[in-house]
């Protein structure tokens, strides 16, 4: 498929944003009380191009891919957790498989390369890239042609959502070490110190995330020379996260609403964002994780994200959790009656 991720993205329908705007003036509750929800309404709106908006249709892809920079022991998990998370989501034990299900989500997983391999799998995509990213600390994590297949995939993962009607996209991430990537990638972008981005990630003590802001400081110093945000994304992120930039990408070029996860997923969408500016206004922020440095990233998209409640685990997962909250709010803007229905009067 042909995919150009500097191509122009589709605008949101302002009349159908003002039209949901002017309807949840008439709902029987004061302006705004529905805080939140209504925004989301609103946005939701204006993105699907239809007053009353809708989330039947939820498409999920979760991409896994390793990183080189596992060697530097930045991960409280071993590499080969990655390959076998791929058979646990095939095998529907995963919490996004939970999620999905519960949703009536279609969930797609795209392999992009493991170091410890399960082989073909009912569901599982086979994308491959490589066993993994180089370490970024030595080189470029991806080469040039690296960088576009793993953005293709993403682009390509959007397309099957697309012709399947879907309402809305989630983007899931797995790969040990990519809370690393992720940080690197947005202290990078963001032009922001390992020590204020760095987290705990998968559970690393207090050590750990000294050697995780040691490593970051390394690879930054390294590809200090990176020309603009798609350089950078090729040499400190991971094939997973670059096929989530793709995605983003063809999402906003496509007309397809995203609801992105955590903090992996954020570092995604600025990327997609400083790539093309035309992808903001297709994001929608479901959580701001437990990770440290979300909030800085959720701040630098202009963000607000729906939820806060701690979470850290990545795969779609807080994305899917947000889906309910998005679906009550479509909800009670199509179904709540006006004043003038009600017989009630207005202020």
């Amino acid at each position: 498929m042909d995919f150009d991720v500097y191509g122009p993205c589709r605008l949101p329908d302002a009349g159908a944003r003002e039209a949901a705007r002017a309807h949840q003036l008439l709902l029987t509750k004061p302006p705004g009380a529905l805080g939140a929800l209504e925004d989301a309404a609103v946005a939701l709106a204006a993105l699907q191009g239809r007053q009353r908006p809708r989330l039947d249709r939820i498409w999920i892809s979760v991409f896994a891919a390793d990183h080189g920079v596992a060697a530097e022991a930045v991960s409280a998990f071993p590499q080969a957790v990655t390959g076998e998370m791929v058979r646990n989501f095939a095998n529907g034990g995963a919490a996004i498989s939970v999620l999905a299900r519960r949703l009536g989500a279609t969930l797609e997983v795209v392999q992009l390369g493991t170091v410890n391999d399960p082989g073909p799998l009912p569901g599982v995509i086979r994308a491959w890239i490589a066993e993994q990213t180089a370490n970024f600390c030595q080189a470029p994590a991806m080469d040039a042609a690296q960088l576009r297949r793993a953005l293709h995939a993403g682009a390509e993962s959007l397309a099957r959502a697309h012709a399947g009607d879907a309402h809305a996209f989630v983007g899931g991430e797995m790969g040990i070490a990519n809370t690393t990537a992720a940080t690197a990638l947005a202290c990078a972008l963001l032009d922001e110190s390992p020590e204020s981005l760095a987290g705990a990630g998968t559970g690393l003590d207090a050590a750990g995330i000294a050697r995780k802001q040691a490593v970051v400081v390394r690879a930054l110093q390294r590809h200090a020379d990176a020309t603009d945000a798609l350089d950078v994304l090729g040499r400190l992120g991971g094939f997973e996260i670059a096929a989530l930039a793709g995605a983003y990408i063809a999402a906003a070029q496509r007309g397809l609403p995203v609801i992105v996860d955590g903090f992996i997923a954020t570092a995604a969408a600025l990327a997609a964002v400083r790539i093309n500016p035309g992808v903001r206004p297709w994001l929608l922020f479901s959580h701001c994780s437990h990770e440290r440095g979300h909030r800085r990233l959720l701040e630098a998209l202009d963000a607000r994200a729906l939820l806060e409640l701690g979470l850290r685990l990545g795969e779609g997962s807080g994305a899917a959790v947000a889906v309910p909250l998005l679906r009550l709010a479509c909800d009670l803007h199509a179904d709540m009656a006006t004043f003038e229905q009600a017989g009630v009067s207005t202020a």
